[in-house]
């Protein structure tokens, strides 16, 4: 059964990663994308617009299907490589943290959310997923309880891949 994943990337970093298929995670460490299987969910919660000093945010901003599983380094610059793997992102909408608060098992203090992501990335429940999906507008699959399958950008786009976002959910841009 696919595990369902959240990440916590910069919203300006997210967006790279959508355009190129793939995310990475704790700034490029391995270890994080190593619990990652292909078929497992992922949504990203942004707390901020940038890394570092972006202004605060606090949504969630893409959400996808990690492909094959695979953890592989990426050259960015000449001192810079991270790890990566890549995922399919599905269109949605950004999704603001805080009406969610309330209603996410995976969130015990209801006063301190944030501590929840303090670690760049968490194992969440499947129903928690699922209501992080509705609140981002993803047509979910019949594991989330819906007969639509989700739909990839791919798919979306006519197979064309995806264009530079320009705000709004990392995942979604123009569609």
């Amino acid at each position: 059964m696919e595990n369902c994943w959240i990440g916590v990337v910069s919203r300006s970093h997210i967006e790279i990663g959508v355009r190129g298929g793939f995310m990475q995670l704790n700034h490029g460490k391995k270890a994080p994308l190593q619990r990652l299987r292909a078929g497992d969910y992922i949504a990203v919660y942004s707390p901020r617009t940038a890394y570092p000093d972006g202004a605060p945010l606090q949504a969630f901003t893409a959400i996808g299907r990690v492909t094959t599983g695979e953890v592989y380094q990426a050259e960015m610059s000449k001192d810079f490589r991270p790890y990566r793997v890549d995922v399919e992102f599905m269109p949605c909408n950004e999704a603001p943290i805080r009406p969610l608060v309330q209603t996410l098992s995976f969130i015990k203090d209801k006063r301190h959310w944030g501590a929840a992501f303090k670690f760049g990335h968490l194992k969440v429940p499947r129903d928690d997923f699922a209501e992080v999906g509705r609140a981002m507008g993803v047509q979910h699959d019949r594991q989330f309880g819906t007969e639509q399958p989700a739909q990839t950008i791919q798919e979306s786009r006519g197979g064309r891949g995806a264009d530079p976002v320009d705000g709004g959910c990392a995942a979604l841009a123009h569609w």
